[in-house]
């Protein structure tokens, strides 16, 4: 029997003599019917809500939650947890033949089994207020010193001089036997050489990153030059192209194809560019249009990535990520870090002072393109008042002299984003790079070390394509 206090609490439902239904011209059904409707309103809840469930626990059941050594983040809450707080996550490219996957895309041999390299290492930092995310590749050949680190069965693994970054990640896994190990090794090296505050990873293998944008539907790439690279079979012709799962992590590792150097850092342009492209492509994914391919995206993602236990919660992905649903790709600000060769062997490289530059700018939670929006804007209105202050305390000559002596900067163009300056060089504008018309390779203008890949103005230009703003 209906109390008055639950009617009270369920407002839309209007039944008795003084409370006809809404739209209805008096009518009232009896009893026999009102009870069949009751049965089938509530099966229908039931059926959602177990189905809500299942989907809930299945989502769960699919993520692989790597345990943290002395993690600082175990929340777990239905919103953003991080909400107003700069979050740093490192990403982390598993260099392993493990696997038919592995296998089938990086190549069996005997000497590779078992082996487990950090192939690809980024820095991601998503704003506190979720309007930019910083993303900086750092080079696996650099040359740095690794400070002692824990494994998951506790042990020691002392402190390391003049290493190779990736091999910090292969020591790890060795002596640890595991991912938590390899992970937690390369996090506190990063922590140590950055300053940053970093508590949680991602870590991918190649099945992983093929499998996540097999679940996309493949990505559309715009390749500036013809690339054929014999060891991973890639053989594209310049234009548009869609590339699947497989083709796309072949583009992202190869290294001695006929359109690059040959050199790891230009290969991690090439994976910046790649992740930007993705970013759009998964902005084109309706949870409401198309929810059988969100929801293979989402459960393949779980189950093919490894996460630290602060980010290992379903409950907390998806409050991060409905944090950042308003985020646009062209607010996504990429660079490799700033090397040079390192003295002792060419074939290796070194961090350069503008490193500290890049690592200080992310301590300081801005973005790399030099401000936000409200900086910008403060700037420019205080700019605008100092002109008008010195218009009117000058004199028509003076102001007259003043203008023509001002120097102009062009402003970026608006579908590419980069600058042409009058001796038709191509300025990046957020790196302050200079970019190859021919291939959109951004490169340092005073170490001439490859930093970037200008995104848009390859859509624009070679492929006729805006990318998304």
């Amino acid at each position: 029997m209906t109390t008055k206090s639950n009617q009270a609490q369920s407002p839309n439902i209007k039944a008795g003599k003084g409370n006809k239904p809404r739209h209805s011209l008096g009518y009232r059904t009896n009893h026999r019917v009102r009870s069949a409707v009751c049965m089938v309103l509530a099966f229908i809840l039931c059926f959602m809500a177990s189905t809500v469930a299942s989907f809930w626990i299945d989502l769960n059941g699919r993520l692989t939650v790597v345990p943290q050594v002395a993690s600082k983040n175990q929340h777990k809450a239905p919103e953003d947890i991080y909400k107003g707080k700069t979050l740093n996550i490192l990403l982390l490219g598993q260099d392993s033949r493990d696997g038919e996957g592995n296998a089938a895309i990086g190549g069996a041999t005997d000497d590779l089994e078992g082996n487990h390299q950090s192939d690809t290492a980024l820095v991601v930092q998503i704003s506190a207020d979720r309007t930019y995310a910083n993303v900086v590749s750092i080079p696996r050949d650099s040359i740095v010193n690794a400070p002692s680190c824990t494994t998951s069965k506790g042990e020691t693994i002392p402190a390391r001089y003049k290493v190779m970054f990736n091999s910090i990640f292969a020591d790890g896994y060795s002596q640890g036997g595991d991912v938590e190990s390899a992970a937690n090794c390369t996090l506190t090296a990063v922590r140590s050489l950055t300053g940053l505050d970093i508590d949680q990873f991602v870590v991918a293998d190649f099945n992983g990153f093929k499998s996540i944008i097999d679940a996309l539907g493949g990505v559309d790439v715009c390749i500036p030059v013809r690339t054929y690279d014999e060891t991973t079979g890639i053989d594209l012709q310049r234009g548009l192209h869609h590339l699947d799962g497989t083709q796309a992590t072949e583009y992202a590792r190869m290294r001695h194809d006929t359109s690059s150097d040959g050199s790891d850092i230009m290969r991690t342009t090439r994976q910046q560019y790649l992740i930007k492209t993705l970013a759009n492509e998964a902005r084109k994914v309706d949870i409401f249009s198309d929810l059988p391919k969100a929801y293979r995206l989402v459960t393949t993602s779980l189950s093919a990535l490894q996460i630290s236990s602060g980010l290992g919660d379903f409950q907390t992905l998806l409050g991060l990520g409905d944090s950042l649903k308003d985020l646009q790709p062209s607010n996504i600000y990429a660079r490799t870090l700033p090397v040079e060769p390192w003295s002792q062997d060419i074939n290796r490289v070194v961090w350069t002072d503008e490193a500290d530059t890049v690592w200080k700018t992310l301590r300081e939670g801005k973005p790399l393109n030099g401000s936000t929006d409200s900086d910008q804007q403060s700037q420019q209105t205080a700019s605008q008042d100092q002109q008008t202050q010195s218009t009117q305390s000058a004199t028509p000559d003076t102001a007259a002299d003043a203008s023509q002596d001002a120097p102009t900067t062009p402003a970026p163009d608006p579908l590419t984003g980069l600058i042409t300056m009058p001796d038709k060089t191509l300025i990046d504008p957020d790196t302050g790079g200079i970019v190859n018309p021919k291939d959109g390779t951004i490169k340092d203008k005073v170490t001439g070390q490859y930093i970037g890949m200008a995104d848009r103005y390859l859509f624009a230009t070679v492929c006729a394509v805006p990318a998304q703003k």
